[in-house]
């Protein structure tokens, strides 16, 4: 039982090290851990990172008639980021009644721009070779 006390010391320090290191995210709520990644991805500029989390609207833009149409608009997260989500209205449906205030919880693939990010890929892929990201808005799921 002594020699194992030393071990389990070690492992406990080794433990708290690791996490302390911000290597470990020990947060149970999923929300709170994207927020956390995102915010990683926004300080070392990483794209292509699938995130979920959720924000409040600040602006409703006009949309992205360019090419595929996009229903763009301005989320700002808990923890004060702002992000564009850019959601494809020709693979999806738009988000009916969208208003700054809203609440709407995300799933897609972030890049990285100096405003906050980009958020994609809110919809599914019709070639099945990208994982399906969604919205969530008043309830209702559009992917």
């Amino acid at each position: 039982m002594r020699k194992l006390l030393p071990i389990a010391v070690l492992i406990g320090l080794a433990y708290f090290a690791y996490d302390e290191s911000g290597v470990v995210d020990r947060v149970d709520d999923g929300a709170a851990v994207t927020r956390s990644v995102l915010a990683e991805a926004y300080e070392h500029r990483r794209s292509n990172v699938q995130v979920e989390g959720s924000g409040e609207v600040v602006r409703v833009l006009s949309d992205d008639t360019d090419g595929d149409r996009h229903q763009r608009f301005i989320l700002r997260l808990p923890s004060g980021q702002t992000l564009l989500v850019a959601h494809n209205i020709d693979l999806a449906p738009r988000l009916p009644g969208l208003n700054a205030g809203d609440q709407v919880q995300f799933f897609g693939e972030y890049e990285w721009n100096d405003q906050g990010g980009v958020i994609h890929w809110t919809h599914g892929d019709p070639r099945g070779r990208h994982v399906a990201g969604w919205l969530r808005h008043n309830g209702r799921t559009y992917q």
